[in-house]
C-alpha cells in the first residue's frame, strides 16, 4: 500500500500543520483540500498565509467524483464533523484510510459508523497553533501528529504506508503503543488546559506563573481520569504530573481552541469537552463539579457573544 494522493478537509489551525509539506512532496494535483461555497471563494481568492508564505492550493468540493483519495485527513471542529462525514464521501474509495485529528474522544467511532473500521485510524494531534484570518505562525518543527491502530505491538501495513508518507514529508509522528489511552490523554489535558483558559479569558502563559490556573486544571483533569480508569483506562497522577513540564513549553501568548472561538464570537466545543465529561460522570457515578462549571459558564460566554444580555 502506497499514499500518492491525499485530501484534507479543514484548513485552519490543524490542517495548516499538515499543509505546505503536503503539497511541497505530492504536488498540487496529489494534494487537495476539500472545501465549498464562501470558505472554497476565500481559500482560492485570498488563500492562507502560514509562517509568511501564502498559500493557494488546489480546492476541490464534495460533489468531485472519480478522483478518490489514498487518505483523507479530517481536521475540523467537533461542530463540523458530521457535515464533513458526509463531504468526503466521493473521496473514499476501497482502499483509502481516514485520520481524523480533531479534539475528542469519539470521532473515530462516528466516522467507522458511516464508512467502516477498515478505513479509520485513530488519531490525535498534540500542538499548539493560533490561526486567526486565515493568518498563522508557528514553529513547524514543535508538536506532532500521533496515529495508530487501538493497539501497535506491531505495525500494520496501513499505519506503514502514512508512517513513510509523513517520514518522506518530514511531519513528525508518533505511533502510540495504546492509541486509545493516547486519545483520553489529549482528552484529559485539552479539559483541563483548554476549558480553564477559555473560561478565565488567560493564555497558555498562566500556567507558568499562576498556582491558582494549575490548582484548576489539575482538578478538572482529575475528573477526566476518574472516568477513564472507571472505562479501564489506566490514567492518574503520574500523567498529570507529566504533563507539568509540557505545558511549560508551549509559548506564553498562546491560546487554546475554546478561547480562540470565544474571542472571536463562534460557537465552542463545549459539548465535546465539559459536555462529554458530565454525561460520562453520571453514567458512571464521577462527580464532575469542576466541568460542570466550565459547562455552563461558557455557555453564558457564548450566550453573550449573541448579545443576549445586551437591553
Amino acid at each position: 500500500m502506497e499514499i500518492k494522493k491525499v485530501t484534507l478537509i479543514g484548513l485552519g489551525s490543524m490542517g495548516a500543520f499538515f499543509a505546505p509539506k503536503l503539497e511541497a512532496y505530492l504536488g498540487k494535483d496529489k494534494f487537495r483540500v476539500l472545501a465549498e461555497g464562501e470558505r472554497k471563494e476565500r481559500l482560492e481568492s485570498r488563500g492562507v498565509t502560514i509562517n509568511n508564505v501564502n498559500y493557494r492550493f488546489t480546492i476541490i468540493t464534495p460533489e468531485t467524483e472519480g478522483d478518490l483519495a489514498d487518505l483523507i485527513i479530517i481536521a475540523v471542529k467537533d461542530t463540523g464533523l458530521d457535515r464533513a462525514i458526509q463531504d468526503i464521501r466521493n473521496q473514499v474509495g476501497e482502499h483509502t484510510q481516514i485520520l481524523c485529528v480533531m479534539n475528542g474522544i469519539d470521532s473515530e467511532e462516528r466516522i467507522a459508523a458511516v464508512y467502516g473500521s477498515d478505513h479509520v485510524m485513530y488519531s490525535y494531534m498534540r500542538v499548539s497553533i493560533v490561526m486567526k484570518d486565515g493568518v498563522t505562525n508557528f514553529d513547524p518543527e514543535w508538536g506532532k501528529i500521533h496515529f495508530g491502530e487501538a493497539k501497535n505491538d506491531e505495525t500494520s501495513q496501513r499505519v506503514e504506508a502514512v508512517k513513510n508518507l509523513f517520514d518522506a514529508c518530514n511531519i513528525k509522528y508518533n505511533i502510540d503503543p495504546d492509541m486509545i489511552r493516547g486519545i483520553w490523554f489529549k482528552f484529559m489535558c485539552n479539559v483541563g488546559e483548554n476549558l480553564t483558559c477559555a473560561l478565565l479569558g488567560i493564555p497558555f502563559g498562566a500556567y507558568h506563573v499562576s498556582d491558582h490556573a494549575n490548582a484548576i486544571r489539575r482538578e478538572a483533569m482529575w475528573e477526566v481520569a476518574e472516568i477513564a480508569q472507571k472505562i479501564g483506562i489506566d490514567l492518574g497522577q503520574t500523567d498529570i504530573d507529566n504533563q507539568e513540564d509540557i505545558i511549560k513549553k508551549i509559548p506564553f501568548i498562546n491560546k487554546p481552541s475554546t478561547l480562540q472561538d470565544l474571542e472571536n464570537g463562534r460557537k465552542t466545543e463545549i459539548e465535546m469537552f465539559a459536555g462529554k465529561v458530565i454525561r460520562l460522570g453520571e453514567e458512571l457515578g464521577v462527580k464532575t463539579p469542576m466541568n460542570w462549571l466550565f459547562y455552563h459558564g461558557i455557555k453564558v460566554c457564548e450566550e453573550k457573544n449573541t448579545g443576549k444580555f445586551i437591553k
